[in-house]
């Protein structure tokens, strides 16, 4: 295609947004380090800093500091005071990079992106075999890159807002239940539960060994006597009777989501329920096309997909399978009443009960 023959303004406009992009995507190895560093906690914590001021309080040299700034300050993280030289952090701007008990902190997401490249060999190979790659495959900054951007969403929505969506469950909870977390990762899930309801008895199950270990050791850390974790898979966890059994964006990722609900129908008490937390989608593609389904597609295609395919039946729902066809693979599983009970912009919550 000759030059003359493109739009020059929609050219430029394209033009615009992929060097926005290089920016983002360059500048996230350096939000991570800004976490680690502490460099985003301490501008947060104070009204204004110039570079040397912000080198001094985080042990850091202040060259690299200053080239951070204006990398943050470009990309809009933070604020900068031309007359003064110094840099600030609005409120909003604190709540998604500064304060890692906020509902919005954000920088997990980066440690889970860096893991994605790190692995790009193995998914090229994945598009050329069609196997799959196994969730223990991946970079260790997954693990703890997903619990990090998960946590505080749990945190925030689990015990106010979700499991009071759903018919009778806290009640069941704070007199004292059998409870079991499919899928549980590094038990952020599980732990939130068991500060939330002392008398009930909550159990992780996951089929990542290295994510169990980190799971009781986290839990042993809070000092909580009412939860454990195993490793097992969704479709052999042992037990029977459970009151409720909770699965956090996770189902998708299963090879076999059918055979792990009927796995839960057989493990749950007659008046039990099962709540199935899943990242938001729409029923369409079409409908998805926006910055959350965007985001979502991307992890999908290096993450999720890949570790379904690398199980049996590998049915690989990925990350925007939507509500329709959750409920169809839940009721397939056996069970008869599947509600959405809540949603929030990241998260849909569906309610099944036998």
């Amino acid at each position: 295609m000759e030059l003359m023959e493109l739009n020059e303004t929609k050219l430029n406009e394209l033009l615009g947004k992929v060097v926005t992009e290089m920016g983002a995507a360059a500048n996230g190895s350096l939000v991570m380090l800004g976490d680690k560093l502490g460099l985003f906690k301490a501008l947060a914590n104070s009204e204004a800093m110039r570079s040397e001021e912000l080198a001094n309080a985080t042990g850091t040299t202040e060259r690299y500091v200053r080239e951070w700034l204006g990398a943050q300050a470009g990309s809009g993280y933070i604020m900068y005071d031309a007359q003064s030289d110094s840099y600030s952090m609005t409120p909003e701007q604190a709540a998604v990079f500064g304060d890692e008990t906020s509902p919005v902190f954000m920088t997990g997401a980066f440690y889970a992106i860096s893991s994605v490249y790190q692995d790009e060999e193995k998914i090229e190979k994945a598009f050329k075999t069609g196997e799959g790659v196994s969730w223990g495959d991946h970079s260790s900054c997954l693990f703890c890159g997903t619990e990090k951007f998960f946590s505080p969403s749990y945190s925030h929505n689990l015990v106010q807002n979700w499991i009071p969506s759903l018919n009778g469950v806290e009640d069941k909870l704070l007199a004292g239940a059998k409870v079991a977390d499919i899928g549980c990762g590094h038990g952020a899930s599980t732990i939130v539960m068991a500060k939330a309801f002392p008398k009930s008895q909550f159990i992780g199950y996951d089929f990542h060994d290295k994510s169990v270990e980190h799971a009781q050791a986290e839990a042993e850390k809070c000092g909580l006597t009412n939860i454990s974790f195993q490793l097992a898979t969704a479709k052999d966890f042992p037990g029977e009777a459970y009151d409720f059994i909770t699965f956090f964006d996770c189902l998708h990722d299963m090879g076999d989501p059918v055979g792990a609900m009927a796995h839960v129908k057989k493990s749950l008490k007659p008046d039990g329920t099962c709540m199935v937390v899943e990242p938001f989608a729409n029923d369409t593609l079409e409908a998805n096309i926006n910055p959350v389904g965007r985001a979502f597609y991307a992890f999908s295609t290096t993450l999720c997909v890949p570790c379904s395919l690398n199980q049996e039946v590998g049915l690989a729902l990925g990350a925007q399978a939507g509500e329709k066809k959750l409920k169809e693979v839940i009721e397939l599983g056996g069970f008869s009443q599947v509600r959405k009970a809540t949603e929030t912009p990241f998260n849909l919550i569906l309610e099944a009960k036998i």
